[in-house]
């Protein structure tokens, strides 16, 4: 189990760090295609008060946004944001917090990293009106970030010392690590393999991990503390920096602007996704 300083250390969870979390606010852009490039439309705040709204998930349909929001409360709940009705309901009302809500692969589950009671961070399964459903595993804890390879794969970063990236498959429950000093992203990217990133203090080296071979090989490298990205279908790496997202270009191994969003007033791009059509980008600006 995690003590409670290591909570706050690394991912700000708990009641006395509330006042010290950043302000931050969804955005949500409209994406239009033009030549086959992608190009910037309007922009709204979703969230548009003052508080903790953040790690925002596209559901599959695309009609909504999973994010976490802290209220009045002082606690960690999951809503959703419902693109047709421009509205946010709440999901979960426990007495427990939850993080990084997403679907499971199978669609019929949301999944939360919860800080239960004794400060122990679980991964647990919800129905998807919000009801609690079960823990996903009880022996896995310390758990900060984590990403679906299938619905019997997860990845996951491990708060003990050192932090690790780690793969469990539920089939065998086989718990393999893969490295130390992760980022705090690691994505899908086709079949059953992922990309992931290394980090230091003033770089990040992404690899490539095939899960059927047990190799991992050097993808890209920036210079940068940026932890955040994502894998596109068409793109590949997309990044945040600063107002910016960027695109890795693997065949001239450069990194390319695919949007800035200063000129909306974003201050700095701390998460973002995309939804499965490219039709709308949602980013989180702290303020």
């Amino acid at each position: 189990m995690l003590k409670r300083c290591n909570i706050i250390l690394f991912i700000f969870l708990t009641h006395c760090v509330v006042a010290q979390l950043p302000e931050t606010d969804l955005w949500l852009f409209k994406i239009k295609t033009e030549d086959k490039k992608l190009i910037l439309g309007e922009g709204k705040n979703i969230t548009s008060r003052k508080g903790y709204d953040n790690q925002p998930f596209f559901t599959p349909d695309n009609k909504s946004i999973l994010y976490v929001s802290i209220r009045e409360d002082k606690q960690a709940d999951v809503y959703r944001y419902d693109l047709g009705k421009e509205q946010s309901f709440q999901l979960t009302k426990t007495k427990e917090s939850e993080y990084s809500p997403m679907y499971t692969p199978d669609g019929k589950s949301i999944s939360c990293v919860v800080v239960e009671a004794d400060s122990t961070q679980r991964l647990w399964l919800y129905n998807l009106d919000g009801t609690v459903k079960k823990c996903y595993n009880e022996g896995i804890d310390s758990i900060g970030y984590y990403s679906w390879l299938t619905n019997d794969t997860l990845l996951y970063y491990k708060l003990t010392e050192p932090h690790s990236l780690r793969m469990f498959v539920e089939m065998g429950k086989a718990d393999k690590w893969i490295c130390n000093s992760p980022t705090r992203a690691f994505k899908f990217m086709e079949g059953n393999n992922f990309i992931y990133g290394i980090k230091d203090s003033v770089s990040v080296q992404y690899r490539y991990y095939n899960t059927v071979t047990r190799r991992s090989e050097v993808y890209a490298d920036t210079k940068s503390k940026s932890e955040d990205f994502i894998w596109h279908k068409n793109y590949g790496i997309i990044k945040s920096e600063g107002t910016k997202l960027l695109w890795y270009n693997a065949d001239g191994k450069t990194w390319n602007v695919l949007f800035d969003f200063a000129s909306a007033g974003i201050k700095k791009i701390t998460r973002f996704a995309f939804d499965s059509k490219t039709k709308n980008v949602v980013i989180v600006d702290n303020n």
